[in-house]
């Protein structure tokens, strides 16, 4: 075996563990690409043909960040998975953050924690991608 299929059996265990998803990864399209100082990002594709990155860096990552180093990569989102068990993991975070701003405010709206959410912690991250742009 070598570090490549130990790479791929890692992002398989960490998608599982952290995520709560089964990936069973066919081909990797990019390897572990610098997109910030201390983060990387794998591209890669699964058995159902499904495309993937996988983010992840040594310093803190925010879900703004993560929506960018995505955007800048010339891909576009379909799912930015949540960690494994918290569903309405960016929402929840983004009303505690409005809270933490504006104490007296009871019940926010979605449209009051939009800019709140991404504040939400992301590290390490899976998006599921719709589209490459100009691909």
């Amino acid at each position: 075996m070598n570090d490549e299929m130990y790479d791929d059996m890692a992002i398989e265990r960490i998608a599982k563990e952290k995520f709560g998803l089964d990936v069973d990864i066919d081909q990797v399209i990019v390897r572990a690409i610098p997109v910030s100082h201390t983060g990387e990002a794998t591209v890669f594709l699964t058995k159902k043909k499904q495309l993937f990155v996988y983010i992840h860096a040594q310093s803190k990552l925010v879900f703004s960040d993560v929506k960018k180093i995505v955007s800048r990569m010339g891909l576009k989102a379909e799912l930015y998975l949540p960690p494994k068990g918290e569903i309405d993991y960016f929402d929840e975070i983004g009303r505690q953050k409005f809270k933490q701003v504006f104490p007296a405010r009871t019940n926010p709206t979605a449209e009051d924690i939009i800019f709140y959410r991404t504040l939400a912690p992301y590290n390490p991250a899976l998006v599921q991608i719709h589209e490459v742009k100009d691909g």
